[in-house]
């Protein structure tokens, strides 16, 4: 039962955050013009389905896909999560300069800075979804926290 509550809470988590993208991305203060583009350009909901997406590939890969003794440790889940957090930003930057600079935008700075805030919304997405569907793992449920 506490499995299931585990997996439903992670799917909600994520789905709020696909909801209410804006909101949570923009916890810390952006420039207006950067907040404008991004909300014209309706790049919030896309930078939040590029972080939901590689933070529940990245807990997928380590419990479900990789699911090996030996990469079963507290730190081979601070690995994926290291990687999933270098992974998004990347992503989300890439995805979203290209539609900032085909609309004549020149905000490299606030963005870089917005995927800076990224990681630590990647981290959290991990932490949420590891807890929500290791139960299932043959060889990692007990990763990174024995139970």
């Amino acid at each position: 039962m506490k499995n299931s509550i585990m997996f439903i809470l992670g799917i909600v988590i994520s789905l709020l955050f696909l909801v209410f993208p804006s909101p949570i991305l923009e916890w810390f203060y952006d420039d207006n013009e950067f907040s404008n583009a991004m909300w014209n350009e309706s790049l919030y909901f896309i930078a939040a389905l590029a972080t939901v997406g590689v933070a529940w590939l990245m807990a997928l890969g380590f419990y479900y896909v990789i699911d090996s003794v030996r990469f079963s440790r507290w730190y081979h889940w601070l690995i994926m999560a290291g990687a999933a957090a270098i992974i998004s930003p990347i992503l989300v930057y890439i995805l979203i300069d290209y539609v900032l600079s085909s609309g004549g935008y020149d905000l490299s700075t606030q963005l870089f800075n917005f995927c800076m805030r990224d990681v630590l919304i990647e981290l959290m997405l991990f932490v949420v979804v590891s807890f929500s569907i290791r139960w299932w793992s043959v060889n990692c449920r007990h990763t990174p926290i024995p139970e």
